[in-house]
């Protein structure tokens, strides 16, 4: 137990340097309930109850430490290692679809076959935009939360907790931002007794392309609304190097990153990862032209997932990528761990 951190410790290391990702891994593996987000401007990082069975009772825990991504060396690569590079679509609509549509078809592909039993990821109110993190168990919630925008900061693996612990369930997909592939992929490696259950239950990890994320209250009730820009009135957004925000309307507008820069979470600033890099298969909108998604596969557990919905006809694939725009966005991104 000498070896092993508790909750104080990741507060003084994390939460308290400013580098919390707000990624909710800890939240989701306390065994005691104690950690929680509150759900107010400025809150950049869980608080506790103040109860730890390791710190108080002396009881081995360590979990939300061994979770957390911010606990360990970030890797300094872009694009990363991977078997194919992909640009991909669904083959059939998909309502709300944020690009191809292919993380949905890959995931309804997998749910019809009984391949996964439950998706935890991040959806979000359609009038208002606010979001909240997810447990999906059928193929109509799937399409139900299609294109919801991962570019809001939300503890998506929160619902970790409810999947593992409440349903049992054996066969979960978590779909997420680098920094929640990275919590997802510490637990799947993790010899922790308290984070093996959780490690064995996740069958497949999908990251999405991030540049940085925003705090909801800051970017949709301060910034966008002093543009004069009304939640309801957002259809979609969207980051390449700007804030793209497409209208209801069907007009168009953006804003530059530095425009939007005090809304960008804290914990953003000492983030490397663009693609993913510890996904299964990763997913964006850069790379391919508009209405395909890029698919980078990285494993052999999500080349078998990315074959089963070609299988299935719900998805079709060419190898048309283009990696320059990656690779700069992700060098870009890189920076930051200089």
């Amino acid at each position: 137990m000498a070896d092993t951190k508790s909750y104080k410790d990741l507060s003084k290391e994390v939460w308290d340097a400013g580098t919390c990702s707000g990624c909710g891994a800890c939240v989701a593996v306390c065994p005691a309930d104690a950690l929680f987000f509150i759900d107010e401007p400025g809150i950049n990082h869980p608080t506790s109850s103040g109860y730890c069975k390791m710190a108080i009772d002396c009881v081995p825990c360590g979990a939300c430490y061994d979770a957390c991504p911010r606990t360990r060396e970030q890797k300094r690569e872009t694009l990363g290692s991977y078997h194919r590079l992909l640009r991909a679509q669904a083959t059939g609509m998909v309502p709300h679809q944020q690009n191809g549509g292919a993380v949905t078809a890959i995931l309804t592909a997998a749910m019809q076959q009984g391949l996964i039993d439950g998706v935890v990821t991040l959806t979000e109110d359609r009038w208002t935009h606010r979001p909240s993190s997810i447990l999906i168990t059928s193929e109509g919630e799937l399409i139900e939360h299609a294109g919801s925008r991962y570019n809001w900061s939300v503890p998506v693996l929160r619902s970790l907790k409810t999947a593992v612990v409440d349903r049992k369930l054996k066969h979960i997909a978590i779909v997420g931002t680098p920094c929640v592939v990275q919590a997802a992929r510490a637990m799947k490696n993790s010899a922790n007794d308290l984070l093996v259950p959780f490690g064995r239950s996740i069958r497949l990890i999908i990251g999405l392309f991030c540049t940085e994320s925003f705090d909801y209250h800051t970017l949709m009730e301060d910034i966008l609304k002093s543009s004069g820009l009304e939640p309801h009135q957002i259809a979609k957004m969207d980051v390449k190097g700007k804030l793209d925000l497409t209208l209801t309307d069907g007009s168009s507008s953006s804003l530059s990153l530095e425009e939007v820069a005090r809304a960008v979470r804290q914990g953003c600033h000492t983030c490397g990862d663009f693609s993913a890099l510890d996904a299964d298969i990763s997913a964006g909108s850069v790379g391919t032209p508009t209405g395909y998604t890029t698919l980078v596969v990285r494993t052999v557990d999500g080349e078998g997932f990315v074959d089963n919905a070609v299988q299935a006809g719900a998805l079709t694939t060419s190898s048309e990528v283009e990696t320059g725009i990656i690779e700069k966005l992700a060098s870009a991104k890189q920076k930051r761990l200089n």
